[in-house]
């Protein structure tokens, strides 16, 4: 059985926490006076970008593509009634490099969303998600 994930999250002042984990990364979560931060229910939606977009650049290496950059857009709908559960989310992946084959991309998306991403996986069981991409040649030389 996998060990157990911990996260810390200190109270600011306000509406504000300080989110830790265990290996030192933070994030701050709401807003203390002109200081931003994330939004809880945003950070569910970037867990999933960053949780798809991981994979996607594993896949992406294992079949030999030459991936410059990669950015991935999420936004999501609420329900109007509490919980205020996300009910569909749009994924929209941005990618740049030389020779993307777009079906090379198309595959990866696939798999990352189908097999790997366990952040798909658990917002995928409430809302409706739908994805797309595009490809840009890269302005490396």
């Amino acid at each position: 059985m996998e060990e157990w994930k911990e996260v810390l999250a200190t109270w600011r002042g306000d509406q504000a926490f300080l989110g830790e984990n265990n290996s030192g990364g933070n994030v701050s979560l709401g807003s203390l006076g002109e200081e931003p931060g994330f939004r809880p229910m945003e950070l569910l939606l970037l867990g999933l970008a960053g949780c798809t977009g991981i994979d996607v650049v594993s896949i992406l290496k294992k079949q030999r593509q030459n991936l410059h950059e990669l950015k991935i857009r999420v936004r999501g709908k609420r329900a109007e009634q509490h919980p205020r559960v996300y009910t569909l989310i749009e994924v929209t992946y941005l990618l740049w490099g030389e020779d993307l084959d777009s079906k090379a991309v198309a595959r990866a998306i696939q798999l990352s969303e189908e097999k790997y991403c366990s952040a798909s996986a658990m917002l995928g069981a409430v809302a409706e998600i739908h994805s797309n991409y595009e490809i840009f040649a890269s302005q490396e030389a």
